[in-house]
């Protein structure tokens, strides 16, 4: 090493010690968003296809724990109720304690408490449900429905239970933000439709600063460790350049 600071293959000790800190940087954040995700979220796999398109049967989901005391309308939750079968079920929330459901009014929407709502993640070719109904949801309660309202077994089915077809608020245990797999499936966004409603909707949680984190540990951990074989082969082709001059 000469008086320059640098390596003889032609790495700096700041270019060193910075490609040093950026791979364990790197590290603390690829790490850290994984047990940040482990902590936050639980992975669900998709049994049906009732919130089609939303989520289709198969796809892997990302689902955050929350209290059922999070839950607003227009979530996609992860819910378990013995009526329903005592098994993990995915299902939008569409109605909270106190409303009034009711389907279908003039225009084919759905109401709630009298507001026909835009409900974009519906099929295509798909009303908002396959028969008339209406519900009242008691105090605590939630109202479920499928995206997928020609096949979906949801609290329509159940409108003869005591609940009138709907389930406690403590029988959910999470509400589902992305779509892990496929790859391409994304985030799963918060209806604009129930905006309006008292109490909005709920907030996406922290799952793009967890995937950010990892991408930026990802980055970090290559752009470190590539620094030193990049540097000594610029190093040792400017070293061969000024030796070839010489000999010139």
């Amino acid at each position: 090493m000469g008086g320059t600071g640098r390596d003889d293959d032609g790495r700096g000790r700041l270019g060193n010690a910075l490609s040093g800190l950026a791979v364990a940087v790197g590290c603390v954040l690829f790490l850290g968003g994984f047990v940040w995700g482990a902590l936050v979220y639980q992975p669900y796999t998709v049994p049906t296809a009732s919130m089609a398109p939303t989520v289709e049967a198969g796809d892997r989901v990302l689902a955050e724990r929350i209290d059922g005391a999070d839950v607003r309308r227009g979530d996609v939750v992860v819910f378990r109720d013995k009526l329903w079968g005592d098994m993990p079920m995915i299902k939008r929330v569409v109605g909270v304690g106190g409303d009034e459901i009711a389907c279908c009014a003039d225009n084919g929407r759905l109401t709630v408490n009298g507001k026909a709502i835009e409900e974009p993640y519906l099929l295509q070719n798909d009303g908002p449900a396959s028969q008339k109904f209406t519900a009242s949801v008691p105090e605590g309660q939630l109202f479920l429905l499928g995206d997928e309202r020609m096949g979906s077994l949801d609290s329509r089915s159940h409108l003869q239970d005591p609940g009138h077809g709907s389930v406690p608020r403590s029988a959910v245990s999470a509400r589902v933000d992305a779509v892990a797999w496929p790859l391409d499936g994304g985030l799963v966004e918060r209806p604009a439709g129930f905006e309006a409603l008292p109490g909005g909707v709920s907030q996406p949680g922290p799952v793009k600063l967890m995937l950010g984190a990892v991408v930026a540990g990802v980055v970090l951990i290559f752009g470190g460790a590539a620094y030193g074989p990049v540097a000594g082969r610029l190093g040792r082709s400017r070293r061969a350049g000024r030796e070839a001059s010489r000999v010139a």
